[in-house]
């Protein structure tokens, strides 16, 4: 198992809050199994949650009832309450009421990041005033505000970070405020893994500004005798440390725009999954609830895999499933000539052998018909929007740098939702040099008939000209998408993708994946010999000297402004291809998808007036 592990690290910490911050006995996995407790929490650390704990794990360490922090609650005697709250004024006022009306016989505080000395403040004041402070048994900083979604991703769930960062009305007071937050989120994923890594990020712009807050936080913090970093001494000769790349989303564009036909990015981008969970119209029209997380074979076996592969993955083990269950009844099934007594020990044997395996085959039936249902619900949408044309002529775009205006048209004037289009007329700003005014004119044409707001497009035209730089064309994840849709209609998605080997090629590198592995490989590159160094351990006057270049075994990459399902599989995608093996976890400020990327820039691009606001609603334009 890799060393750094956030999400085994992140259930750690909240399992031990659970538990009363008490150590866990590693055979129970439980300290005090008598206590019963109750758990109340906000609406941001019951996302913090979610992920990472099950009802069923609560009931294990003793949390009989939960409650979010703003509902009514009636007291409930002789009972500890466990609090998990981030640390806000209006989060301390509902505590000390709370208290003050003794809804708990013990009240154990834990705060998602370090709590303000004036909120602390508050607290005892607002306590003491109410004669309940006896009742506040413990106030813990927890450092545990992330989002942990897999064993190597993350998100601090930052909202309209982009936005933010990049609106021209942004005060550096707002900008600094900002800054601030995302430190704050990056100190407790570092303090829940207990490294101090050395820090790279190219010069200029929020990657800047977050490494160097970063660093002075960690310095100063590194001040302290009993600092949060001391128990993972066995990473502290340099060579072990990990490095955090930093990177600001308009470094590579494209990634968060573009369509993308693999499994995980395309579940996420077109069914909406949030939280490891998803929504799904099931057969009968009533919507039902998968979870997608590590406890899914299928998922994360599958998730990298182009759709068509996942299609063909889903028929194969349905079959094998088919030919098990048939391989049972043989089995246990016989007739009478095999039933004599000498053989009675032999069939017991069989019967158990196949009583023993039945859990086993409804699981993985349970999964097959879950991924079924998905892939349905995709394919729904690939037909109904045409979303692999979408991907073939987007990636065509990044490689060849540019489209025939013919066939330029004719997609933004096909089939696709309001948004499909604009992202693909963005997609073409983005992957061609030079556009003379004359095609742009034909593609705003195109879209104000689709009746598509373009403030998105207005403002990525805008910042092109003002030559920030934008993806390099060599970035497109694939080209050469087989035209199999035609095919799709009326067949069993089996039947369809029977026979189809790899036809997608994934020799195209992401700029991203391939600057994090020259960051790792730490020889001289010209791509990121500007890169700026910060090492928090290291005295101010050495930091960027040459011994903490690598090469690194492990990477923890970071996208400021938004990342993505795309950029996540390509970065594990370069760890799995590579030998001895390395490993890399990659957060961001939050998880978006193409379309709510876009809002994003529109959002931008409105505050510029820039663009037509059109009502940019999903709906298919035919």
């Amino acid at each position: 198992m890799a060393a750094l592990n956030l999400r085994q690290k992140h259930t750690e910490c909240i399992i031990r809050m659970l538990n009363l911050n008490q150590a866990v006995g590693s055979a129970t996995g439980t300290a005090n199994e008598e206590v019963y407790k109750i758990l109340i929490y906000d609406r941001f650390c019951q996302d913090i949650l979610s992920p990472l704990i099950h009802v069923k794990d609560l009931r294990k360490h003793g949390i009989t009832l939960y409650f979010l922090l703003d509902k009514d609650r009636n007291p409930v005697h002789d009972v500890p309450a466990v609090y998990f709250l981030r640390p806000t004024p209006s989060n301390v006022q509902r505590v000390i009421s709370d208290a003050s009306r003794a809804l708990y016989d013990s009240f154990h505080l834990n705060f998602s990041s370090s709590i303000p000395r004036p909120l602390l403040e508050d607290l005892a004041t607002g306590t003491i005033s109410s004669d309940s402070i006896q009742r506040i048994s413990k106030v813990h900083d927890q450092y545990l505000e992330f989002v942990t979604l897999e064993d190597n991703l993350f998100s601090l769930a930052n909202k309209n970070c982009y936005v933010q960062l990049n609106d021209p009305s942004a005060g550096d007071k707002e900008i600094e405020e900002i800054i601030e937050k995302i430190v704050g989120g990056l100190f407790c994923v570092l303090a829940t893994l207990a490294v101090v890594p050395i820090i790279r990020c190219p010069r200029g712009g929020p990657a800047e500004m977050v490494a160097s807050l970063l660093d002075q936080r960690l310095r100063d913090h590194l001040l302290a005798k009993n600092n949060l970093f001391t128990e993972g001494g066995n990473f502290t000769s340099s060579f072990q440390r990990p490095i955090l790349c930093l990177f600001d989303r308009n470094f590579e564009l494209s990634v968060a725009i573009q369509h993308d036909f693999r499994y995980k990015p395309l579940v996420h981008d077109v069914l909406g999954l949030r939280l490891n969970r998803l929504n799904v119209k099931g057969e009968k029209g009533g919507m039902k609830s998968f979870e997608l997380d590590r406890s899914d074979p299928f998922w994360t076996a599958n998730g990298s895999l182009e759709f068509p592969e996942v299609a063909v993955e889903i028929e194969t083990q349905l079959n094998k499933y088919k030919k098990d269950v048939e391989e049972v009844n043989r089995r246990t099934g016989g007739d009478e000539a095999e039933f004599s007594g000498t053989d009675l020990i032999g069939n017991t044997k069989h019967l158990m052998n196949a009583v023993n395996s039945l859990p086993e085959l409804t699981e993985r039936k349970q999964v097959i018909d879950k991924h079924t249902n998905i892939a349905t619900a995709l394919l729904g949408e690939i037909k109904e929007r045409s979303l692999d044309s979408f991907a073939k002529k987007e990636s065509d775009m990044m490689v060849r740098g540019g489209i025939d205006r013919a066939e330029l048209v004719g997609v933004l004037k096909g089939k696709g939702t309001k948004i499909d289009k604009l992202r693909f007329a963005i997609m073409y700003l983005i992957s061609t040099e030079t556009i003379p005014p004359s095609e742009i004119e034909v593609v705003e044409t195109a879209l104000r008939e689709s009746e598509v707001d373009t403030s998105a497009f207005q403002y990525v035209k805008k910042i092109k000209a003002l030559n920030v730089s934008l993806a390099s064309a060599s970035s497109a994840s694939r080209s050469n998408i087989v035209d199999w849709a035609e095919k799709l209609y009326g067949q069993s998605i089996g039947a369809v993708t029977a026979g189809m080997k790899n036809l997608l090629s994934n020799d195209h590198q992401l700029a991203l994946t391939r600057t994090v592995d020259a960051l790792m490989e730490g020889k001289p590159n010209p791509e990121i010999d500007s890169y700026l160094i910060f090492d928090p351990r290291a005295p101010k006057s050495t930091a960027g000297q040459s011994h903490m270049k690598g090469p690194f075994k492990e990477a923890i990459v970071f996208m400021v402004g938004g990342g993505n399902y795309v950029e996540y599989g390509s970065l594990q995608e370069l760890v799995h291809r590579q030998q001895p093996a390395k490993h890399v976890i990659y957060g961001t400020t939050e998880i978006l998808s193409g379309d709510e990327f876009v809002e994003q820039l529109a959002l931008l691009g409105q505050k510029m007036g820039l663009g037509n606001s059109v009502n940019n609603n999903t709906g298919p334009s035919k």
